[in-house]
This record gives C-alpha cells, structure tokens and sequence, in this order.
C-alpha cells in the first residue's frame, strides 16, 4: 500500500480500531463473527441432536454435525453469499450439508427456518456475553463498595445544577454508582433468553411432517440442548425476548455512563476531586492525564439509546415473520452487546483504580466562603428571628462575605442582630456538619448485595 494513497486488500476484519471501548474485551471476541458462526453451528448441530433424542435422526449424523468446526467453514464466504440470501444461515447450511456428506445432509436444519436458527444463535451469543458483563459488574460493585465505605465521612460539595448546591459525603456518591451498578446487575441476570424454533411459519408444521408427534417435547429438547428458555410460543414476530434484553442493556450503559459522567465532571483540572488510575496521555499535550476509561464509558451510553431505538421499532413486526423488522436487529444488537461488554470491563478498571483527593474536597467546600451551608443558617435562624428576618440577614451577610471574600462565619460574627441569640454559628457553618443522613444512606445502601 502507497504511503500517498491506494489501497491493500485488508480483507473484512474488525480488530476494534475505532472501538477502543470494547476493543480486546471478552465481549468483543464473544460477539465476533467467529463467535456468531461458532452460535450458528451451535444452533444447528443442537437440533440435530434433538431430532437424534426422538430416534428421528441417526445419532452418527448429529455427531458427524458436531465434529465440523467454524475452522472447516469459510466465515467470509458465508458472509458475501448472505446477501444472495437475506442471512447467513442459508449459505451456512449449504456448507454445513457439504461438510457432514450426503447421508447425513438430509438431517442438518430439518423443519427449521434461518430465523429459527438467528435468534437462537443471538440469544447464546448474549448469554456468552452476559456471562462476562455480570462479572464485571460484580468486579464495579465490589470496587464501589470499598470506596463508599472508605469515604463514609469524606464531605465534599454536592453539586445541582453544575453549582455549590449544599455539603454531600463521596460514599454516598460511590454507594449511589453501586446502586446503579447493581440494578443493572439485576436486570440483566433476571432476563429469560429463550430458544427459538418454530418452523416456516412459527406452527411447528414441518416438525410434524417430518415425523415427530409432540413437536413441542422437539422444542424442548432443542432448548435444553443450548442451555437456553424453552420458549412458550415460537417468538418469530412476538419480540419480547429482544425488548427484554434491549432494556436491560439500554440500562446498564445508562447506569454506568452516570459514573463517567460524575468522573469526568470531577477529575477537571480546575476541580480535580478524583482522578483515574492508569492511562490517559495526550498527543500533543505532555502534561496531560486525561480521564480516558470514562470517556470511553460515556461514549458508549451515548450510543446505546441510538441503537435501542432501533431494536424497539423493530418489535413492529409484521405477519408470522417480518421482512427487514428483525433483520434490523442483528447489528444493533451485537453492537448493544460490544458496548455494554466494553462499558463493563472499563468501569470495573475504573472503580478499582479511581484515585480519591480528599484535601481538595475539603477546601472546595470553602469556595462559596461558607454559603454552602446557607439553607442550614436559614433553618436555625428563623425560629430565633422570624423567617422574614433572618433570610434578610442571611441575604446581607452573604453579598458582604462574597464582595470582602472573608468567611461567612466572620461576617455573621460581627452582625449586631446576633450578638444575643443563643446560636453556635461555628458549628452551623461547618460544612462537614450538614450531610443530613448521607452516613446512614451509605451504610443502608451498602447493605444490599
């Protein structure tokens, strides 16, 4: 290839070079197109064998079926023949009938339709996935509750609408992040990944044809075979299994894209409250350490919602079986699945190494010269002079300790109206001494596993 221009045939490989969120991550080779033929095969020799359980199918040719590995097919191939087809499945059965020979050919995708075969493969390409997404999750979670019982009483400004609003602690932010962390978790073990198998027309009619007489006792063969849901109904335009895991993953890289977001706010230069723990150079600015694993986790939930969109619309599925509704699917879905796979294992690297700058918390409560602390002033001082008066004298204090620049406390304390009230202003106008029950939050929200 010219340094000045042409091209090399680099053939279709996707090695992540503009993923660097998800590239070299466990989602990233569960979800690759070896890994969705690896499914596909899966998928395939599962219902031969199943067809083998009901003495339908020689046991020899489902074993012949499952001695073909994804290294005897040629990936590229299948992949330009799909647009021949409409999807893969037909070039792959194609090969799959060469592969076995013509005594077992007949028994490879017997009754089945591609779809049955695509949604399954998708389902145990998502569960391979979540398998690992959980664990990092579960890595997330941990890291989290170390730093939010670490930080319990850490105070640091807590922040509403991008300004001072009153003090927080950083445990009750880090038990807030895990909270999140585990919604996710939960939602995503809790999700049902069926099998599908249904036939031409979702009936089960070609199963019947072909000789077997329960041909639900088929399905659930077929299903116990992958590991997966027996499904109640075959699925083919009945989405549901596809809007359960969209959500579920939409909600995960929202949960985790809330913590790169409170990373990225606070590792700022000029608020520099934490701080990653590895990475982060710049190109061209030697000094810098930028907060890259948030950056890439927030790019990620900005992405999700775009794709799961477009998995939602597909739910609108016409007839037993769609055309182009649940072809849509695939790439958004495996791309839901990368980026939430990505999203995971840089959170959990995150949460581990989150650097915590608890001195600059400190002084950072001391930029408002104690007007963080304004509300809790307001509280105990209306009873003592009225509401009326006391907001008047808070108002007045406060445009003097901001135009002096001296503490609130100095002003206060040279206030003619409260040389006789019974009021220890020192203790009132100590941030640390107005988080409410942050303490307790955090102990409660720590409770739960």
């Amino acid at each position: 290839m010219s340094a000045r221009g042409g091209s090399e045939e680099l053939g279709d490989v996707d090695v992540g070079l503009l993923t660097p969120g998800l590239a070299g991550s466990p989602a990233s080779a569960s979800t690759s197109d070896r890994a969705f033929l690896q499914a596909l095969l899966d998928a395939e020799t599962a219902l031969t064998y199943s067809w083998a359980g009901i003495a339908l199918a020689p046991a020899a040719a489902a074993a012949a079926l499952s001695a073909v590995t994804t290294a005897d097919l040629d990936v590229r191939s299948i992949a330009r023949r799909a647009r021949d087809a409409g999807n893969p499945v037909i070039p792959l059965v194609a090969d799959l009938m060469a592969a076995v020979g013509g005594e077992y050919g007949a028994y490879v995708h017997r009754g089945a339709t591609s779809q049955d075969i695509m949604d399954t493969a998708m389902m145990l390409v998502a569960r391979r996935t979540l398998r690992t997404v959980l664990e990092d999750l579960d890595r997330t979670a941990l890291a989290l509750r170390g730093l939010a019982a670490t930080h319990r009483e850490t105070v640091l400004p807590g922040r509403t609408l991008t300004q001072h609003a009153v003090p927080t602690t950083f445990g009750l932010k880090a038990a807030g992040w895990r909270a999140l962390v585990l919604d996710a978790r939960d939602r995503l073990a809790a999700l049902r990944l069926p099998a599908q198998l249904g036939g031409a027309a979702g009936t089960l009619a070609a199963f019947t044809a072909f000789g077997a007489e329960d041909p639900g006792a088929l399905v659930a063969a077929y299903a116990r075979e992958l590991g997966l849901v027996e499904p109640a109904l075959p699925w083919h335009t009945l989405r549901t299994p596809i809007g359960d895991l969209t959500g579920a993953l939409a909600l995960t890289a929202g949960a985790l894209g809330k913590t790169a977001a409170d990373v990225l706010t606070l590792s700022r230069t000029e608020i520099a409250e934490v701080a990653e723990g590895s990475r982060g150079g710049s190109s061209a600015m030697p000094h810098k350490a930028n907060p890259v694993a948030a950056t890439l986790i927030a790019a990620a939930a900005r992405r999700a919602p775009g794709l799961a969109a477009t998995l939602y619309a597909s739910m609108a599925a016409e007839d037993e079986r769609p055309a182009g509704a649940w072809h849509a699917e695939w790439e958004p879905l495996r791309e839901l699945l990368r980026l939430v796979g990505g999203a995971a294992r840089n959170t959990a690297e995150l949460a581990e190494g989150l650097r915590v700058n608890t001195d600059v918390m400190r002084e950072h409560l001391g930029l408002t010269h104690g007007l963080i602390v304004s509300e809790r002033l307001a509280v105990a001082l209306a009873p003592l002079l009225g509401r009326a008066r006391a907001r008047e004298l808070l108002t007045a204090a406060a445009e003097r300790a901001v135009a002096e620049g001296r503490p609130l406390l100095d002003v206060l304390g040279e206030e003619p109206r409260l040389k006789d009230v019974d009021v220890d202003l020192e203790d009132l106008t100590d941030p640390a001494r107005y988080t409410g029950a942050a303490g307790a939050l955090t102990d409660r929200a720590l409770e739960r596993r």
